[in-house]
């Protein structure tokens, strides 16, 4: 196997992250460290025997692969660099800091046939594979996820810092143009909004509402999904699902209605749940950042291949996200 040259641009948290991933994967071979701290990627390097740089531009031409995992406002402009010298990019979610930068990077990409990917690994939660494999078409989605204050990501606010997620995730599953938005938002205790709820109204007549706070109590990571096909209760954070299937339930139903008619129904004698034909979620444990860089340097090896989320795809949310912001505007409480 040719390993490809890998690099991470950024040594905070998320950096050290990719990095350890990086150094794990057969098809890697982890060389370098950037970060404007020298001593932070020294430090970082050190844990992976291989080379601390303060510029991209140091790196160029030494690597076949890099992820970025520095602060948000930085991604158009580093992103950048390596497009344009034909190197293959994962850009940490959010794509940029803004629609504009991030159809900047879109175009980039196009002009120079270049593999960039966007870092939404919750798309690679086993979770979302195996709600992926079932293939359904919704009608309606409920995505809440909320946190403690994480006392990081205070350049933005939630809807890009966790929002983002679910919002990458229900694009992928409505699998329409989004229509409307409406949304409300506050803020507590950044100048950006850390609690939001919106409602996206889809081309296709598929609703999703989403929730996202910093400032809850405990940790939650729930969507729920309604379709023809069947209903899914999934839990991100736990790795568990449940799935009520339609069609086995087809029969029961109308066996209900018959006897209802007929008045020889007694609902106080029936258990609902012995009517319903209940399924686990067939859950891989695979961790999902191993996950989204295999498939990042999967495509990058052959370009007929697409990273898990594509530039293109993290763009989309973006521009769900703005909409998002601008309604949040639009509501602003007093």
């Amino acid at each position: 196997m040719n390993k490809m040259r890998t690099a991470v641009v950024g040594a905070g948290k998320m950096g050290a992250i990719h990095a350890k991933v990086y150094d794990q994967l057969p098809q890697s071979d982890f060389v370098a460290v950037v970060d404007i701290d020298g001593e932070r990627a020294k430090r970082l390097a050190k844990r992976y025997n291989c080379s601390a740089f303060t510029k991209c531009e140091d790196i160029l031409g030494k690597v076949d692969a890099v992820t970025i995992a520095s602060p948000t406002v930085t991604h158009q402009k580093l992103a950048e660099i390596f497009i344009e010298n034909n190197i293959a990019v994962m850009i940490e979610k959010p794509l940029a800091a803004n629609v504009k930068e991030s159809r900047r990077i879109v175009e980039l990409v196009r002009k120079n046939n270049t593999v960039v990917a966007t870092g939404h690994s919750e798309r690679c939660n086993p979770v979302v594979q195996a709600m992926k494999r079932l293939d359904i078409e919704p009608k309606f989605i409920e995505a809440t996820r909320i946190s403690p204050y994480p006392f990081r990501s205070s350049d933005i606010g939630v809807v890009l810092d966790v929002m983002i997620h679910d919002i990458d995730i229900i694009l992928s599953l409505a699998a329409s143009k989004v229509k409307k938005v409406d949304a409300v938002g506050i803020s507590v205790i950044d100048e950006k909004e850390d609690i939001c709820n919106a409602r996206i109204f889809f081309e296709s007549g598929c609703i999703a509402n989403i929730t996202a706070s910093r400032l809850a109590l405990k940790t939650e990571r729930k969507v729920r999904v309604f379709s023809r096909q069947a209903y899914l209760s999934v839990d991100y954070f736990k790795k568990s699902g449940t799935i009520i299937k339609a069609a086995p339930n087809v029969d029961v139903v109308e066996k209900v209605r018959e006897l209802r008619k007929g008045g020889k129904f007694d609902l106080l004698k029936v258990n609902w749940l012995d009517l319903l034909h209940i399924e686990k979620l067939k859950i891989d444990d695979k961790e999902p950042l191993r996950l989204e860089q295999e498939s990042f340097l999967k495509a990058v090896a052959d370009k007929r291949l697409r990273p898990e989320v594509s530039a293109e795809e993290g763009l989309a949310a973006m521009e769900c996200a703005e909409k998002i912001l601008d309604s949040i505007k639009k509501h602003k409480w007093d």
